[in-house]
């Protein structure tokens, strides 16, 4: 039998739901997700085998305009990863205005790009009627495939997405292993699910400048002859003031983030996990190339 492969990127402006589509279609928790923008902040890819075919799903940041170094990173991930795929799914969120990041993203296309357009959300979009005139003024500006409304949280229309994502396969190898199902690496699955934590418990200004490294990850047995997961994670902030608030008083903040981040491991490893965090700071990283690399969130760095 011979075997086929599909490249699909997932695009669209902040928060519009890409990575809750991407863990969607794997049937996985891959892609940290947060309310917060900018939640996703490389190339994540998603991998589903079916039979002979291979589809390889890559999640990338919501298109925004950058405010430092790491947001230029951002940004050009989006360019690269919609360079010679087979199928662009464009998200976006029918409950909030068009604007110029969408815009960006459209005029990115190629012509003879093959983009779907999910129109996210639509469980909360209050006056469905408003849903034809959307559709519409979005056909005028690409040659979109098809339009597809959907509702990510209530997984309302993910099949129909699945029917036609599955029209773009071709011939070709798989490249990864067929029980893969996504080609980040454990640690970096690790740290995402501690700064998701950290989005979902901290104010707005705090999230943006949090990034974490897991520095040990190690199974081991103890005397009891249960298997442990330890992990060692450190958490880096931007200023003195946001370490003090990730700590908390007398450590209440990072206690929790610690307990919701282990419970969370735990799930995805099917393992008692051991957790530890501490938290440093380094001035301005989003600005600083070498700590962007060294975090894996750099064009280069090898997380990508």
């Amino acid at each position: 039998m011979e075997t086929r492969n599909e490249f699909v990127t997932i695009v669209g402006k902040a928060n519009a739901g890409k990575s809750s589509l991407l863990n969607a279609l794997t049937g996985e928790k891959i892609a940290a997700v947060s309310s917060k923008p900018q939640t996703t902040r490389t190339r994540i890819s998603g991998i589903v085998t079916e039979e002979n075919t291979q589809y390889v799903f890559m999640d990338t940041p919501g298109v925004h305009r950058s405010k430092n170094k790491l947001g230029e990173h951002m940004n050009k991930t989006v360019k690269d990863s919609i360079a010679d795929v087979d199928l662009i799914l464009m998200v976006s969120d029918v409950t909030a205005k068009f604007d110029e990041n969408e815009r960006n993203i459209i005029n990115g296309f190629r012509k003879n790009d093959k983009v779907i357009l999910i129109l996210n959300k639509i469980d909360i979009l209050k006056d469905k009627e408003k849903l034809a005139p959307i559709i519409l003024e979005y056909s005028r500006l690409y040659d979109f495939e098809t339009i597809i409304p959907i509702s990510v949280t209530q997984n309302d229309g993910i099949d129909i997405v699945w029917d036609e994502v599955k029209k773009h396969s071709s011939e070709g190898p798989h490249y990864f292993s067929d029980s893969s199902f996504t080609d980040q690496p454990e640690q970096v699955i690790a740290s995402e699910m501690i700064r998701e934590k950290i989005l979902e418990l901290m104010s707005d200004e705090v999230p943006h400048g949090i990034a974490v490294m897991i520095e040990q990850m190690e199974e081991r047995t103890n005397r009891n002859g249960e298997d442990i997961l330890d992990i060692s994670a450190t958490i880096y902030c931007e200023r003195d003031s946001h370490k003090g608030m990730v700590i908390g008083k007398n450590g209440s903040m990072l206690k929790k983030i610690g307990q919701l981040a282990r419970e969370e491991l735990e799930r995805f490893f099917e393992i008692k996990v051991n957790l530890q965090c501490w938290v440093k700071v380094r001035e301005d990283w989003r600005n600083k190339e070498k700590l962007i690399c060294n975090f894996g969130l750099s064009n280069n760095s090898t997380n990508m």
